[in-house]
């Protein structure tokens, strides 16, 4: 790979000299200790030389201990994997069974990066997890860290949507800073002729929460030695991780012979490293003819050529990015190998200052979707050939009770039942909803309205559904794709608001799959009542004389004689409602000032998240935060007027958004 390359391929590793994120929603500079929790990174043993750059901090793995990891209960992901079905493609170009795609991405700088979301709504939001396979937590850099664990909150998000996350292993370039001791370092053996951080790696992962690790050893000075001792502890790192149900992606550099070689090919100088591995993600110096000997070696080695990720550095020019689409997804043959795609959070950083989430999403939209913004009617002629147009969807929407407030995890306020709790904007992808993956679907005989994440009102959270347009013929909006079983109590609930204009509403129901790739899912339409009048209202619909499994879900909204603006904020859909246990024990474990850290006993049952107040001396709440973890930080909080010490309320919120009863504790100032 060339210079030019290298540069982009270690921005991440320059981040040591970005501003590190704001914190979570309040938070002040700390004039004492420094509470606030931050995402975990280390060397494999030793540490450079001289001492580290303001507000990094030099960790050893090989002396990291779960027990001794202070942050630990802010980082651990607490989402299980979940499940994952392909429903009917939703056009004829879209294959299952094919190229999966795979997402390197930067969130963050390696140090600095707090641990629990910030205050701050521009963010890398990622939604479109329905085409993702594999996302990898990129980053690392020599004068902070090379080992980086992901942060919980993008570990619940890509759970919560059946995405597994690897944390991510680089052994930068010697002209970026990369010893051939760090190499050395992370192949030790121990007395034992065991690799001892191979077994540390699986312990970080499965402390937490995630689901194994991406490793990019590119420093050059090695020798045939040395890789024998890197295969040896790759093997290691996939047998143990695999106890765990973890699984290793090696990036293709290394050589057999110890040196450092791109080969953007499946070859004689790096397969046995792919065969130590689940799955190698091929340097983007690939070929047409390159990936195609590729897969044919994979099958030679009784492998899925779709183990192979073909690079598409997406950092620098995204959609307008000149990619050799037919040496990868070619349209009228079998898929050649998968897609890795590089930095694909461009479709937020090309965006200029002042960017809004709404802004982001388009941009995002435009990446996954592609230029018609509808995956059942793909644009199949652009230069740009979005996932969508190849890659079949995937959906985890398969058990009661299942509920979205279409929370994007990212927002300009927070928003409890329609009311502002907080005016503060904020990230966290550990509160975001399981999101329609095929955006957006409209099948209409008149014109298509717009459809689009809002972040100017919601109910729930930051975000809700939005709706505009000239409605001139019935509208149907294709929102899930599911296999809900339907019982004799089962409902579905729509929490909605017109803002504009006047429609009426259908609950879209289908109990089959479509006949055919493309078709559209049988519904049952099905009348939602209303009550009329301004604001948001929640009607519940009984699915009367349905039965078996419900496989696609849907509104359809009437024909209007003006323009519309209307808002879909929940859907929930539930057999019986049930409210989680409270948490216990709620306490500040520790603080400074008015930067506090919160942790408690979780609730037993139906829970997703917790949910963080403070109590005011006027009777009112202020939503702090919230998380999937049992502990959180909360800084920057100051005494109210006459306030002796400060009240705060914990909630755990269910599945269907049920609320428990609180939790409090005070702090006094």
């Amino acid at each position: 790979m060339n210079l030019s390359r290298r540069a982009l391929l270690l921005a991440a590793g320059a981040a040591a000299l970005t501003p590190a994120l704001p914190g979570v929603p309040g938070r002040a500079a700390a004039a004492g200790r420094d509470l606030q929790p931050y995402v975990s990174y280390w060397y494999p043993d030793s540490l450079p030389p001289g001492t580290p750059g303001a507000g990094i901090t030099w960790r050893s793995l090989k002396t990291w201990s779960a027990a001794g990891d202070t942050d630990l209960a802010f980082n651990a992901a607490s989402v299980p994997l979940a499940a994952r079905f392909t429903p009917t493609p939703a056009n004829t170009t879209a294959r299952a069974g094919q190229a999966r795609v795979q997402s390197l991405v930067s969130f963050g700088p390696t140090s600095g990066n707090p641990a629990q979301g910030a205050a701050d709504a521009d963010y890398y939001a990622l939604t479109h997890w329905a085409y993702l396979d594999e996302l990898v937590f990129w980053g690392g850099s020599s004068g902070e860290g090379l080992i980086l664990a992901p942060n919980a909150p993008i570990v619940d998000a890509a759970h919560r949507h059946g995405v597994p996350v690897l944390g991510n292993v680089f052994l930068p370039p010697v002209a970026y800073g990369g010893r051939i001791q760090w190499t050395r370092d992370l192949v030790q053996k121990d007395a034992t002729g065991h690799y001892p951080l191979a077994a540390q790696l699986v312990a970080v992962a499965a402390a937490h929460g995630f689901d194994g690790w991406f490793v990019n050893a590119e420093t050059s000075g090695g020798d045939t030695a040395l890789a024998t001792a890197v295969l040896g502890f790759l093997e290691e790192l996939k047998a143990l991780g695999a106890a765990e149900g973890q699984r290793v992606t090696w990036y293709d550099a290394m050589t057999v012979t110890g040196s450092v070689g791109w080969q953007g090919a499946l070859n004689n100088q790096n397969k046995t490293f792919f065969q130590a591995a689940d799955s190698l993600f091929v340097d983007f110096r690939w070929s047409s003819s390159s990936l195609a000997s590729s897969a044919t070696t994979a099958r030679q080695l009784g492998r899925s050529p779709y183990e192979l990720w073909a690079g598409v550095d997406v950092e620098a020019n995204g959609t307008n990015a000149s990619v050799n689409w037919d040496a990868i997804v070619p349209a009228d043959k079998a898929h050649v190998t998968s897609v890795g795609f590089y930095r694909p959070e461009w479709t937020r950083n090309h965006l200029p200052a002042g960017r809004t989430p709404g802004d982001f999403h388009h941009a995002d939209d435009l990446f996954w979707t592609g230029s018609s913004l509808d995956p059942s009617q793909p644009a199949t002629s652009a230069g740009w050939r979005a996932p969508a147009l190849s890659v079949a969807d995937r959906s985890t929407v398969g058990s009661l009770p299942f509920a979205s407030a279409f929370n994007t995890g990212h927002g300009l306020r927070w928003y409890e039942e329609g009311e502002v709790t907080s005016d503060t904007a904020w990230n966290h992808l550990g509160l975001q909803d399981r999101l329609p993956s095929r955006r957006w679907v409209v099948r209409t005989a008149g014109h298509r309205p717009t459809v689009a994440f809002d972040f100017a009102d919601a109910w729930r959270g930051g975000s809700s559904l939005l709706v505009t347009g000239a409605l001139d013929a019935p509208t149907t909006l294709d929102l899930y794709a599911t296999r809900l079983p339907l019982g004799a109590d089962t409902v579905v609930e729509l929490t909605h608001r017109t803002d504009a204009g006047s429609t009426s509403l259908e609950l879209a129901v289908a109990t089959a799959e479509p006949g055919a790739a493309g078709g559209a899912p049988p519904y049952t339409y099905i009348s939602v009542p209303t009550t009329g009048g301004d604001g948001w209202q929640t009607s519940t619909v009984r699915l009367t004389g349905l039965s078996g499994t419900v496989h696609a879900l849907g509104v359809r909204l009437a024909a209007s004689t003006g323009p519309v603006s209307w808002r879909l904020g929940g859907l929930a859909v539930r057999d019986t409602t049930v409210t989680p246990d409270a948490p216990t024990d709620l306490r500040v474990t520790d603080a400074d000032g008015g930067n506090l850290r919160f942790a408690w006993q979780g609730a037993t049952g139906d829970v997703r998240h917790y949910e963080l107040h403070r109590t005011l001396p006027d009777g009112t709440r202020r939503f702090l935060g919230g998380t999937c973890q049992t502990a959180f930080y909360a800084g920057g909080l100051t005494a109210e007027q006459g306030e002796a010490a400060a009240g705060f309320e914990l909630r755990a919120v269910g599945e269907l958004f049920t609320v428990s009863t609180p939790a409090t504790t005070t702090h006094t100032w």
